[in-house]
């Protein structure tokens, strides 16, 4: 089990309409309790969809319910409209629940744009509501509705030896760079963590994952990561503690998203080390992360440290090309400012690839997830439309 691993939680995905193709569209997680604390982070992009907002606002409070999350289209971009079908879909949530639409959270994905079918919507929320359970199946299932270019569902779930667990799901395929990744994400926990801890271990983890994932530099209107707490384990882990599991089941995601994104035929970690300070090697990293002459030498298999050496010295940080040096898993191919070894020497042939930059200037460093840019990437987006 996922999301419905952690005691205190129920899930539902259900086909409620939303999607011409008659798949699963609509996921809505209850926290059941007895507590009922949660945290947000969400895209930076200024443009932002209307359960974005909304959920924002709601938040205020730091407690949540139920999170109710449809696909088949974004709500963004729909003005006052969409605005206000989102708050109409959260005071049908809330009104089954018998809680307040203050403590709903709504989230949505798909094509920018559309106002969403709402007699599909608030139809699809009675179904989900009814068909809400604990299982490990039910968990799959909200995990599937919340799909749109992805091919697989992803979830997870990390125990701990004191009794208590994290668990979530989350999707995503493209336009993935979330600067806080379009991506969705609803965490669990039945650990005891009052507001204040879970926001900042919620910022913590995201950071240094969900915040490093850059597939192809697309901030989504709708990114949306959430964490609810139920405390049904009665157990009160340390702040520490918690953010490392809270990390680990945030970085299984991660690379989960990376894998399924879409087109990919590598997976790419840029490790930038040496810098000035961890936002220089965060702005290297993701540099190289989104460079396209980068990404498509990659897709090619081809160990071309030039095009690294190129993006690295258009970033926004401290750079010294005499201290500089670039390897391709495990080869360094250029170092002190002059090539090192013959790019052949780096075999590219597999799906992983490890791309290390040190700067030599400081003792900073930072890693940013990617993937390559290959022919079905560019075939997939340029044919999407739902």
């Amino acid at each position: 089990m996922t999301v419905t691993g952690p005691k205190g939680f129920r899930a539902a995905g259900v086909a409620a309409g939303i999607k011409a193709s008659g798949a699963l569209d609509l996921a809505l997680v209850v926290n059941d309790g007895p507590e009922q604390a949660a945290a947000g982070v969400f895209t930076r992009n200024v443009v932002k969809a209307a359960p974005v907002l909304w959920s924002q606002e709601v938040l205020r409070h730091k407690r949540l319910r139920a999170v109710v999350l449809n696909s088949g289209g974004a709500n963004a971009a729909t003005g006052p409209g969409g605005f206000q079908d989102t708050h109409a879909t959260a005071e049908k949530v809330a009104e089954l629940l018998e809680a307040g639409a203050i403590d709903v959270a709504v989230c949505s994905t798909g094509l920018i744009g559309e106002r969403l079918p709402m007699p599909a919507v608030l139809s699809g929320v009675d179904a989900a509501v009814k068909a809400l359970d604990s299982t490990s199946e039910s968990a799959l299932a909200a995990a599937t509705a919340v799909m749109t270019t992805d091919t697989k569902p992803k979830q997870t779930l990390r125990s701990h030896e004191g009794g208590w667990s994290v668990g979530g799901f989350a999707k995503g395929a493209g336009m993935l760079a979330p600067n806080l990744a379009t991506m969705l994400s609803v965490l669990t926990t039945d650990a005891v963590v009052d507001p204040d801890a879970l926001d900042a271990a919620l910022r913590a983890a995201t950071r240094v994952t969900f915040d490093r994932l850059d597939v192809d530099g697309g901030t989504s209107t709708n990114d949306t990561v959430l964490v609810l707490a139920s405390g049904a384990s009665g157990v009160t882990p340390g702040l520490d503690e918690f953010t490392d599991v809270l990390t680990a089941a945030c970085m299984d995601l991660v690379q989960q998203l990376r894998a399924d994104s879409e087109g990919v035929t590598k997976e790419v970690d840029v490790v930038v080390r040496g810098a000035a300070s961890e936002q220089d090697a965060i702005n290297v990293g993701r540099t190289v992360a989104e460079d396209n002459l980068v990404k498509t030498a990659l897709f090619g298999s081809d160990p071309n440290w030039g095009r690294v050496a190129m993006a690295v010295g258009r970033a926004q940080a401290e750079i010294d090309p005499g201290t500089l040096s670039i390897s391709i898993n495990g080869v360094t191919l250029f170092a002190n400012g002059t090539t090192a070894a013959d790019r052949s020497a780096a075999d590219l042939s597999g799906r992983a690839i490890e791309i290390v930059i040190d700067l030599g200037v400081g003792a900073s460093e930072a890693t940013i997830f990617t993937t390559d840019l290959s022919h079905a990437y560019v075939e997939e987006n340029s044919a999407y439309s739902s």
